[in-house]
């Protein structure tokens, strides 16, 4: 059965009466099932309006979970979003930046995700909702590991949440692949700083990817930051103990030693690529 609903309530109507497949962008969607039957139900997404376009208000940014990573790129955002953006360019090629999604990359928990990193440093925060009301989870908490999330059977993620800083902020995102174009992440970064009127660092978020079954924000090194200029050489800050919340695996991409120092070299280069600005 296949159920294309136009209203919110009627897909979530579905999931609490049954367990169909989702469907949004697509994109992951026919690759993991490739010589496995498809499910005899699929809910999909794709004609509900409620959850498309990006909005601003007094809060933030509200990203509606069909926003593809080409909208993300077309979209009026400030510097804020550069690290975003960023990583919308790596999401595979333009025909997967049409069609996937922002909540869908999320909610597929890939460690290697684009963009779980940019985002985990925007301090975004995930709306889903069902029949039985909306929650908002950080997104720290909403993905819990390799293709694992706190998304219940009967929800769907509706939207992410970035909330306003009260200062200019400015961020990058950088990753590391096998290859240019089209590729799995050996590591990846993201930071975000916040700059005082003395255009001091008054906070700084650093968030990195495929080096543990989840992205993880660096805390110790955040700290580091408070009260620094944002100046030539600030990436030499970056020390191998701030590393330490990271458990990267070795696979046929690299080592995780490997891992370890293209994540601390990715990072200098994003604070010195953020101190050029």
């Amino acid at each position: 059965m296949y159920l294309r609903p136009t209203a919110l309530d009627d897909a979530l109507g579905v999931l609490a009466a049954r367990r169909p497949a989702i469907l949004a962008g697509g994109t992951d969607f026919y690759p993991v099932r490739v010589g496995r039957p498809l499910p005899d139900e699929v809910l999909d997404l794709g004609a509900i309006t409620d959850l498309r376009g990006v909005r601003e208000d007094a809060d933030g940014w509200r990203i509606g979970a069909l926003v593809t990573w080409s909208e993300i790129l077309d979209a009026r955002l400030p510097r804020l979003f550069d690290c975003l953006k960023q990583a919308a360019r790596e999401v595979g090629g333009v025909q997967i930046q049409n069609c996937g999604t922002v909540a869908g990359n999320l909610c597929n928990a890939s460690p290697a995700a684009d963009g779980v990193p940019p985002l985990l440093a925007l301090d975004t925060k995930v709306e889903l909702a069902s029949m039985r009301g909306r929650r908002v989870l950080p997104l720290g908490d909403f993905v819990l590991g390799s293709r694992k999330t706190a998304c219940a059977p009967d929800e769907l993620v509706t939207a992410v949440l970035v909330p306003r800083r009260a200062t200019e902020a400015r961020s990058a995102f950088l990753k590391l692949g096998a290859r240019k174009y089209l590729v799995i992440s050996i590591a990846m970064v993201a930071v975000v700083v916040e700059l005082a009127s003395d255009d001091t660092i008054a906070r700084a978020a650093v968030a990195v990817g495929a080096c543990s079954a989840v992205a993880h924000r660096l805390a110790g090194l955040e700290r580091e930051f408070a009260g620094r200029r944002l100046a030539t050489g600030i990436g030499s800050i970056v020390a191998p103990a701030h590393l330490a919340p990271l458990a990267p695996i070795s696979d046929v991409r690299g080592t995780a030693a490997y891992r370890l120092d293209v994540a601390a070299t990715l990072l200098a280069r994003t604070l010195e690529r953020l101190a050029d600005e």
